[in-house]
């Protein structure tokens, strides 16, 4: 296994989804964010079925930067409990995580 990490979010509009992907590209805790539209979403929220359109963001980035990642959405997301779900990488194109290890290097490394 990587020490990298694939992290799940949603938004509910195009210019939040912008501002978190640039907010975490420029901040460096992630290597390179995906925005995938329009996505449908079914869920229950506060005791209803909701049945929403949304935005999906997919960034890459490194074990050590996923708290912070998390956090700078948090800060950010207009939602009360925004999606954010890590998922490990199991391996990849080498060149490939050698850029991802470039770009977001872990906290402290900067």
């Amino acid at each position: 296994m990587t020490p990298y990490r694939i992290v799940f979010m949603t938004a509910g509009a195009e210019e939040e989804a912008v501002r978190i992907a640039n907010a975490l590209v420029e901040r460096g805790l992630a290597a390179c964010v995906n925005i995938v539209q329009p996505i449908r979403s079914i869920y229950r929220w506060e005791g209803k079925l909701c049945d929403e359109q949304e935005l999906l963001l997919v960034a890459k980035t490194h074990v050590e930067q996923v708290a912070s990642l998390t956090e700078c959405v948090a800060e950010l997301h207009s939602y009360d409990v925004p999606e954010v779900l890590a998922v490990p990488i199991e391996t990849g194109h080498h060149p490939y995580l050698k850029w991802l290890e470039e770009s977001c290097a872990p906290a402290g490394d900067t």
